[in-house]
């Protein structure tokens, strides 16, 4: 059964605190993938409730490019949007498909068998996934599994996830896909980066500021839940279902929006198609460190 840490203190020093608890010491380069914030987006984790956590691991904050018009769709604007967002002011960034891409093979995946990710996501012996967890416009919810694919996929990763494995697809086509085959391509992808790392890679989500879109929406809509806290776990197929269990488990009558995006989007199908991918187990135990 995994362990999943948890504390209902939202605070710099609580991300320091939990991620020790973990008792994992990220050795050599560490990266650390967050969502840097759409521009226009007022939900995203901010630089200086991370800075603590980023510094005590001695990472370099890590993101790429998006597969869609916006303010991070190329490196130049990415980068651009992260010195406005305070990134750079605090942390060393590396957009990792800035300048080449490279592809993990995982010939066991269900509907893609390689993701194309940033190239310079090799340059790091380990990695802290920080995710903000959330809902999603179409993944349902957004938390470390997202972040293992979508997330350190490269623009043209992402359209490949997206459509099921078309090769150089568009935008357009990413809409054209069957929704489920997105799903699981997702959980495919997550494979290669679990792979990847082995056991040199540790996640935290932070559940506040829950709305039920992502930070990649321009203007999101406002929280529709109060916050519940911080989970830490080696696994990212457990504190994905944590985090589902502590909405599902909640009073908070805010619940009902964030289970509809969950549900109608068929979120915990990447949970279940990670799960046969043989990432972790759902199967948890949630430890409180308050």
């Amino acid at each position: 059964m995994e362990k999943v840490l948890f504390t209902k203190n939202l605070t710099p020093d609580s991300l320091v605190k939990i991620y020790d608890a973990l008792g994992v010491t990220l050795k050599g380069k560490v990266a650390v993938k967050l969502h840097s914030g759409e521009e226009g987006n007022q939900n995203y984790l901010k630089p200086e409730f991370v800075k603590s956590l980023v510094e005590h691991v001695n990472g370099t904050v890590v993101e790429c490019n998006t597969a869609y018009d916006g303010a991070r769709d190329t490196t130049e604007k990415h980068v651009k949007l992260m010195e406005k967002h305070g990134w750079s002011k605090y942390f060393n960034i590396d957009i990792l498909d800035a300048e080449a891409e490279e592809v993990l093979e995982n010939k066991n995946g269900a509907v893609i068998k390689k993701n194309i990710i940033g190239a310079n996501m090799k340059n790091y012996d380990s990695m802290l996934v920080l995710s903000h967890f959330k809902g999603h416009p179409t993944g349902g919810y957004g938390g470390a599994l997202k972040q293992l694919s979508i997330g350190l996929a490269s623009s043209e990763g992402k359209r490949y996830i997206h459509t099921g494995g078309k090769e150089h697809a568009s935008y357009e086509d990413m809409f054209e896909v069957d929704h489920n085959l997105f799903l699981k391509s997702m959980a495919d992808s997550a494979k290669t980066i679990t792979d990847f790392y082995k056991d040199n890679i540790v996640y935290i989500n932070v559940m506040c500021n829950m709305s039920v879109d992502c930070d990649c929406c321009g203007v999101a809509e406002e929280p529709c839940m109060k916050d519940i806290g911080i989970l830490a776990s080696t696994n990212p197929v457990a504190i994905d279902q944590a985090c589902i269990d502590l909405i599902y488990h909640s009073d908070d009558p805010g619940k009902d929006h964030m289970i509809e995006r969950i549900e109608s989007r068929n979120g915990l199908l990447t949970i279940e198609a990670a799960i046969e991918q043989g990432i972790g187990s759902k199967e948890y135990e949630l430890v409180n460190i308050d």
